[in-house]
């Protein structure tokens, strides 16, 4: 994947429970060219980082010619890939804008049984943070509450909506229609 400049730039940002499945995830890479390469990375980080304590810190592995930083939380497992020529620290904020937007999403329950009831507002919160691989935003209370906007305003009549609030209900939407 050719690199933006100097701007960092994003692989995937996985979430996976306790047994190294799929929750939600995001690839902005053409590294994983098909579905099966992408469950084998996944199986693969999955497997590397198990035996870690990533629960209280962060932590930070090299695999494959990837910067993989990764956090676990009850049966949830955290993980952002760049490049090895990526700065750590700005993948590492990465995570952690994601993992405090789902704790704040899911209010402080973060497990599995509550992600996938909340999978939509997940999803949503991977938009918020990196497209195509470009960061956008790190905070994670801002990135909470642009998801939250988006879900809220998606109750209110179209009528009273701003364009954009409409354009994201709409993709809302679209976004449920195609997880069906």
């Amino acid at each position: 994947m050719a690199s933006h400049g100097s701007c960092p730039v994003i692989k995937n940002i996985l979430l996976l429970d306790s047994e190294g499945k799929r929750v939600a995830v995001k690839y902005f890479s053409d590294d994983w060219p098909t579905n099966s390469s992408k469950l084998a990375f996944e199986k693969f980080v999955f497997s590397k980082t198990l035996k870690t304590n990533a629960r209280t810190e962060a932590e930070i592995t090299l695999l494959e010619n990837n910067i993989i930083i990764y956090k676990f939380a009850q049966d949830l497992h955290f993980f952002v890939t760049g490049s090895d020529d990526e700065n750590e620290i700005i993948l590492a904020s990465v995570l952690q804008g994601f993992f405090d937007a789902v704790t704040l999403l899911l209010r402080n329950n973060v497990d599995k049984r509550e992600a996938l009831e909340n999978l939509d507002l997940i999803l949503l919160c991977l938009d918020e943070i990196v497209d195509g691989g470009m960061i956008l935003e790190t905070t994670g209370p801002l990135i909470a509450e642009k998801v939250t906007s988006h879900t809220i305003d998606a109750e209110s009549p179209l009528s009273e909506q701003t364009l954009t609030q409409a354009w994201a209900t709409a993709r809302e939407h679209l976004t449920r229609t195609l997880l069906k």
